[in-house]
């Protein structure tokens, strides 16, 4: 019987349990968005929600709490900063979590968990990524038609 044995054990003792979770809230904090199975995305929401409130917070007895479960400075620094105050006037529901379907290795689960409103962020990621790739391939095809030409004279002294 498991009367009143709540919560996820994830199949992990406890403090490989307690350093999943940090890791993964870190990662939420400063990426807004991470890939993970659902059991794990359920599990790390109230933990995420958690950190959010003391940013809200904004005091410097939150941000040592946040420090002393973050892993990075980074994290708390952008906590503080830019994903707290985004919710200022949310009482809470920080997140969302989409499932994406199964993992071709030993068909977990999976689900992005992301911070709501962090579209627009995701989105400029998104664009500049494309602009780089567009550059790139640009390039590229630069070099390609200035191999050919060069092939082409190359060509034509050989022939003559």
């Amino acid at each position: 019987m498991r009367h009143r044995n709540a919560g996820f054990k994830l199949g992990r003792n406890t403090s490989h349990r307690r350093a999943l979770l940090r890791n993964l809230v870190t990662s939420v904090i400063e990426w807004d968005r991470v890939e993970t199975t659902v059991a794990k995305a359920k599990a790390v929401r109230p933990h995420i929600e958690k950190m959010i409130t003391l940013g809200k917070k904004g005091d410097l007895h939150s941000r040592r709490q946040a420090l002393s479960f973050l892993q990075t400075d980074a994290a708390v620094e952008r906590l503080f900063g830019t994903v707290a105050p985004r919710y200022g006037d949310r009482q809470g529901g920080y997140l969302r979590i989409v499932r994406t379907g199964f993992r071709k290795g030993d068909g977990g689960e999976t689900a992005f968990i992301e911070l709501l409103g962090a579209e627009k962020q995701l989105e400029a990621k998104r664009q500049k990524r494309a602009d780089i790739k567009a550059k790139k391939r640009a390039e590229l095809e630069k070099q390609l038609e200035e191999s050919k030409k060069e092939e082409e004279t190359k060509g034509g002294e050989e022939a003559a």
